[in-house]
């Protein structure tokens, strides 16, 4: 193009809107001269030339411009909800898209975890603060729908509770991937899963990662905590657990500097609303099967119960009576 002619060949993987872009600056063209007074340099080409790249444009599979359903993949997504009661139950597909919608959120949420271990890490307190924003409004969120499946009565989950077969909420691996992340780690949990299982690789590594609690310590020391040196260099694969000497750290820290207990009370917030989700999620099943047990022959209540009041930021409660 250094000479001003350009050949067929280096314009025709061209698009339309990229020759047509150049045209009004061609040679053959009646403005050419203008073109040039205002000090663009035309560029010689055959009309023909042109003519032939044009129409070989509008000819050519140009891939269609984004829209919001090609965006959102919304073809497919729409088609994902496939009752297997048949006559379909009416009730059945609201229990598939509010389940496909909790592991939406899991999924943000596991996102969400990756930034603030990444902020803690680098002592970033805004960024940190704003993540514990967002998650908590997610925990809101997974709360406020308990109250959409509430709607549905024991008996419209029972005229296609069968059809669930081996299916249980108790195999979601993205929920796991939640209390792994947040340092409530269970090897059996792990172990409970065969190792083709969707997923299991996924959780097999956070098993052996710092968790969101470990990453916590390191923001700690960045406001200059002592961190005891058992805690830094601790077996992750276990649980994290309270600590009377971090939580010395943690109270110092309140009382000296305010903009961290922002943070430290939306981390209680956010532990708050999932031990909430917990609750509401027990109570869903309480009022929907009773006492028996999940499907899949899943543990159901007593199982769940477990967990119950289980914090996440142990550190954070266990100070509550010393502020």
């Amino acid at each position: 193009m250094g000479s001003g002619v350009l050949a067929l060949h280096e314009i025709k993987n061209w698009n339309l809107e990229a020759i047509e872009s150049i045209a009004p600056y061609l040679i053959s063209r009646p403005n050419a001269q203008a073109s040039q007074s205002a000090g663009r340099r035309p560029v010689r080409i055959e009309h023909r030339t042109l003519t032939r790249a044009l129409v070989a444009c509008e000819h050519s599979e140009m891939p269609p411009p984004l829209t919001y359903a090609s965006y959102l993949d919304l073809e497919k997504l729409l088609t994902l909800q496939k009752p297997r009661s048949s006559p379909p139950e009416h009730d059945e597909t609201l229990f598939i898209i509010i389940h496909q919608t909790y592991e939406l959120w899991f999924k943000q949420l596991l996102h969400e975890f990756e930034k603030i271990k990444r902020d803690f890490s680098a002592g970033d307190l805004f960024g940190a603060i704003h993540a514990f924003k967002r998650v908590r409004t997610i925990m809101k969120v997974l709360v406020a729908q308990v109250d959409i499946l509430e709607t549905m009565t024991p008996s419209s989950f029972s005229s296609f509770r069968d059809r669930l077969e081996t299916a249980s909420g108790f195999q979601s691996v993205q929920f796991r991937e939640i209390e792994f992340s947040l340092g409530y780690k269970r090897a059996s949990t792990v172990n409970y899963l065969k190792s083709d299982f969707p997923g299991y690789d996924r959780l097999n590594q956070l098993l052996h990662e710092r968790s969101v609690v470990d990453h916590f310590y390191d923001f700690l020391e960045t406001r200059e905590a002592q961190i005891p040196a058992e805690l830094k260099n601790r077996d992750v694969t276990q649980p994290n657990g309270p600590d009377e000497r971090v939580q010395k750290e943690i109270l110092r820290l309140y009382k000296d500097s305010p903009e961290c207990s922002i943070l430290f009370e939306l981390m209680t917030d956010f532990d708050e609303g999932l031990q909430e989700w917990r609750y509401r999620h027990i109570k869903l099943v309480e009022r929907t099967i009773g006492a028996k047990k999940g499907t899949g022959g899943s543990p159901g209540v007593p199982f769940l119960k477990e967990s119950l009041f289980r914090s996440i930021f142990h550190d954070l409660w266990a100070i509550r009576h010393e502020m």
